[in-house]
C-alpha cells in the first residue's frame, strides 16, 4: 500500500458507520469528544460546523468537512441555535437526533454524516498534522472522485439494497482516503509551498524512500540504501528526510515496523514469529523486546487486549 493508505490503515479500528439525516430548521446537534474522527457532507441546504477549538465554518450545498482529532464539535442551522447533546453508544455509533415530523414539507437540510474509530496512541503524523476542521468547499469540477463516492454512499444509505452493508463499509473507507487526498492536493495547489508531511509526500526523493519503507518494512534498510532510492547522497538524504518527516530515517523505519506489528497483532491471527519476520526481526525474542519498549506490554498481551 502507499503511504497515505498505510497511515489510515494503521489507525483504523472497528467498523466505520454513517447515516443520512433530514433536518428541519432550526436544528442543532453537539457531538462529544471521542476517539473517532467524523465527517459531514451537506447534500442539501446549509449549516455551520462549530469546532471545539477555532472559528465556526459556514457550510453550503456539496461542502465536505472532516474533523480528525475527536475533540467534539457542533453542527447546526445557525450559530445561535440550541443543540441536542449526542453521546457515543457502546457500539461506536451516534444516535439519530430527534427531528420534528414534517411529512408534507421537504427538509431544510439533508446531511450525510459518518465516523471512524481510531487508535490515537500510535497516530501517524500525516493525520495528526491535519487542521481542526478540514473544509472542502463544493467547486465545479473539483474532486470528482470524492463527489462520486459521496453520491454512491448517499444512494446506498437512502435506498438500501442486498449487499449494502458491505458496500457502505467499503465506500466509507474510500471516502476517507478521498477526503485526505483532496486536502493534500488543495494544500499543494493553493499555497504552492506545502509543509510538514504534505511536503514530504510532495518531495519526489523523500516520497520514494517512504514508499520503499512502507512497501517492505522487513527489509534491513540502511540510510545509504534509502538515499540511493531517493537519488541523493547519504548525508543529503538524511538531512532532508529528518527535516521533512520529523525524525531520522532509521528511527522512522523502526517506528513504522512497530506500527505495522500492532496492526498485524490486532487484525491477523498469525504466530508471533511471523509477525516478527514481517517487521524485520530475525528472532521472536528481539521482536518482543522492541515491541515491549514501544508499547509497554508484550506482544501476546497486546493481542489479547485488542481482541
Amino acid at each position: 500500500m502507499d503511504v497515505l493508505s498505510d497511515a489510515v490503515a494503521a489507525m483504523r479500528t472497528g467498523r466505520p458507520h454513517s447515516s443520512r439525516r433530514d433536518r428541519y430548521a432550526p436544528w442543532g446537534m453537539r457531538f462529544e469528544a471521542s476517539d473517532g474522527a467524523g465527517f459531514h457532507v451537506v447534500l442539501r441546504g446549509s449549516g455551520w460546523v462549530i469546532p471545539a477549538e477555532g472559528e465556526p465554518v459556514a457550510l453550503g450545498p456539496g461542502d465536505v468537512v472532516f474533523l480528525a482529532h475527536g475533540r467534539g464539535h457542533a453542527l447546526a442551522s445557525g450559530l445561535d441555535v440550541p443543540v441536542a447533546e449526542m453521546r457515543l453508544r457502546a457500539d461506536g455509533t451516534w444516535p439519530q437526533p430527534p427531528s420534528p415530523a414534517r411529512e408534507s414539507a421537504p427538509p431544510d437540510a439533508v446531511l450525510l454524516c459518518g465516523a471512524y474509530l481510531l487508535d490515537r496512541a500510535r497516530a501517524h503524523p500525516l493525520l495528526t498534522e491535519l487542521p481542526e476542521v478540514v473544509h472542502l468547499p463544493a467547486r465545479v469540477g473539483a474532486h470528482r472522485s470524492l463527489r462520486a463516492a459521496v453520491e454512491l454512499l448517499g444512494t446506498e444509505l437512502e435506498e438500501p439494497q442486498p449487499g449494502s452493508d458491505t458496500i457502505v463499509g467499503s465506500l466509507l473507507d474510500t471516502l476517507l482516503l478521498y477526503i485526505l487526498r483532496a486536502w493534500w492536493l488543495d494544500g499543494r495547489h493553493d499555497s504552492g509551498h506545502p509543509t510538514g508531511w504534505a511536503a514530504a509526500l510532495a518531495d519526489p526523493a523523500i516520497a520514494a524512500a517512504l514508499h520503499a519503507v512502507h512497501a517492505d518494512p522487513a527489509r534491513p534498510w540502511t540510510v545509504e540504501e534509502l538515499g540511493t532510492r531517493a537519488g541523493l547522497s547519504r548525508a543529503a538524504f538524511a538531512r532532508r528526510f529528518a527535516t521533512l518527516v520529523g525524525r531520522p530515517p532509521l528511527t522512522y523505519v523502526t517506528w513504522w515496523r512497530m506500527i505495522t506489528a500492532g496492526r498485524l497483532l490486532r487484525e491477523e491471527d498469525i504466530p508471533l514469529r511471523l509477525v516478527a519476520q514481517r517487521t524485520g526481526y530475525t528472532s521472536e525474542f528481539a521482536f518482543a523486546k522492541a515491541f515491549r519498549r514501544e508499547y509497554g506490554v508484550a506482544p501476546g498481551t497486546y493481542r489479547k487486549r485488542a481482541s
